[in-house]
């Protein structure tokens, strides 16, 4: 599971700067001290912390606090992981005077009023989405003021991840619809539901939204590394730990020209790749479910209890494709460019979300 959470000034409700007298580092360095954890940096600068059983907490770019479980066998353990660690957090924020608040964006900010993390790959990204003019318009609000609660789950073998892509992808607009949570933004509403799903359909359309390959009956994984080797990637590390921009470049090409500075792709900046690729469901060495916004800190799991039901019973799993395959996948795109606007009143190819949401919750439960 992954939370991430704004550190905020409890009354503003305005983010928690980096480098200031009781802001995110020093929160970070009183994690790292109670906990004795690792302490992770980039560059000179502590952005995360490492415990002894693989959690990780990590600074997002605009200061917001990543949670990241360790590997569970069942949800019960991995949920009541999760608020262990954030209640830990809750309480180290309050002894600095800042409160953790888990949901969807941060409400009162703006994008002017970031307190961007010292992270240099992130000028790198900023710099790549606003290259890209309005398909990329967005890419920063993203970076800076978004929320959400993630699941990861695993796959077995490579018909266990077609049977799950397919289904997770599929469903990915009705879980957004069913999780809207984010009306707000600079202490205003926006007129949207969810302002973070409107953030992610602007932040370069080619490597976010819905998984193209994940939509066809059956994807390989040769479907997805042919698909993921035509992006363009954004920035790569160089030997001496430096971030440099990867030239625009599709993967593919980089592999046979180099990058600009001479050197050529490693395995690493294979998997550094992928890292750069958003959609709703993320794949890499497991399958990251990224479309729902984070719901209030007291529903927190119902994110995960959703996937889980949807993945890890078969007959549901089959079922909830028996319900979506018929969608086209123009159909589907249509319902989450809606969702942000209309939440469970979109529509994919005429029938309603909220009626498809109502039978996944029911498979999930079965």
């Amino acid at each position: 599971m992954e939370i991430e959470n704004a550190v905020v000034d409890p009354q503003t409700g305005m983010a928690a700067p980096y480098a200031d007298r009781n802001g995110v580092r020093d929160l970070l360095r009183v994690v790292q001290a109670e906990t004795g954890g690792e302490p992770l940096h980039d560059g000179e600068h502590l952005t995360g912390v490492r415990t002894g059983d693989g959690t990780e907490i990590t600074l997002e770019h605009g200061g917001a606090l990543e949670y990241a479980s360790p590997p569970v066998a069942d949800l019960a353990t991995a949920v009541t992981g999760l608020r262990q660690a954030v209640d830990h957090l809750a309480e180290v924020a309050r002894g600095l005077g800042l409160a953790v608040l888990p949901g969807a964006n941060l409400p009162f900010n703006r994008l002017a009023d970031v307190p961007w993390v010292p992270k240099p790959r992130g000028a790198l990204m900023r710099g790549f989405f606003d290259d890209l003019g309005d398909a990329g318009s967005l890419g920063q609000v993203v970076m800076a003021l978004t929320l959400s609660t993630q699941a990861t789950l695993d796959y077995t073998s490579a018909d266990d991840l077609a049977e799950k892509v397919r289904v997770h992808v599929a469903a990915s607009p009705v879980v957004a619809a069913l999780f809207v949570n984010s009306p707000l933004e600079g202490g205003e509403l926006t007129g949207l539901q969810s302002r973070r799903c409107q953030g992610w359909l602007r932040t370069d359309p080619r490597r976010c939204g819905l998984l193209p390959v994940g939509l066809r009956d059956r994807m390989t994984a040769e479907d997805f590394v042919e698909w993921a080797l035509g992006l363009p990637m954004i920035y790569h590390r160089t030997a001496d730990g430096a971030y440099r921009a990867a030239g625009g470049s599709a993967f593919g090409e980089l592999l046979e020209r180099g990058f600009p500075d001479g050197s050529m792709p490693t395995w690493d900046d294979w998997t550094s790749h992928l890292s750069q690729v958003w959609t709703e469901v993320r794949v890499r060495r497991t399958l990251e479910l990224r479309a729902a916004d984070g719901p209030a800190y007291p529903h927190v799991q119902a994110v995960p209890a959703l996937w889980v039901g949807l993945t890890y019973h078969r007959p549901s799993r089959l079922a909830a494709w028996e319900l979506l395959r018929h969608h086209t996948a123009a159909e589907l795109r249509q319902a989450i460019r809606d969702v942000p606007a209309r939440g469970l009143s979109a529509a994919a190819g005429g029938v309603p979300v909220r009626e498809l949401g109502r039978e996944l919750l029911r498979l999930a439960r079965a």
